[in-house]
């Protein structure tokens, strides 16, 4: 008995076609892109009445500032766990987390770009 592949007009099987499962599993991964974009560039839309950085400050925090911030970032990384045991002791770890690693992580890859006064907070 030859038994047929699943398609839409033949549903009575349990077979499927390979190829028209990896086109949908495509499809959808194609979908879920887009509408993952789609709710970011939204957010990003959103204009406030700061003005937007010049070109200029976009370069210079692209080439400059961010380079430096990963540096400050690994950097801080090392001193947290160095000095570990004695802000346990205190029990200081939350500030010296936020002082040493997450402020300059925050700065590297989260502050948007050339917005410099979103460092001084």
């Amino acid at each position: 008995m030859k038994t047929e592949a699943w398609t839409a007009c033949n549903q009575h099987t349990w077979d499927y076609d390979s190829n028209c499962m990896k086109s949908s599993t495509i499809w959808l991964c194609i979908l879920a892109l887009i509408l993952a974009g789609t709710s970011s560039s939204l957010a990003q839309d959103q204009t406030t009445a700061k003005e937007k950085p010049s070109l200029v400050t976009k370069i210079t925090d692209a080439a400059i500032v961010r380079p430096i911030s990963l540096g400050s970032t690994v950097v801080g990384s090392v001193f947290f766990v160095i000095g570990l045991p004695v802000t346990s002791l205190m029990k200081k770890n939350k500030p010296a987390a936020q002082a040493l690693v997450t402020h300059p992580a925050w700065a590297t890859f989260k502050r948007p770009l050339g917005d410099m006064d979103a460092m001084a907070n």
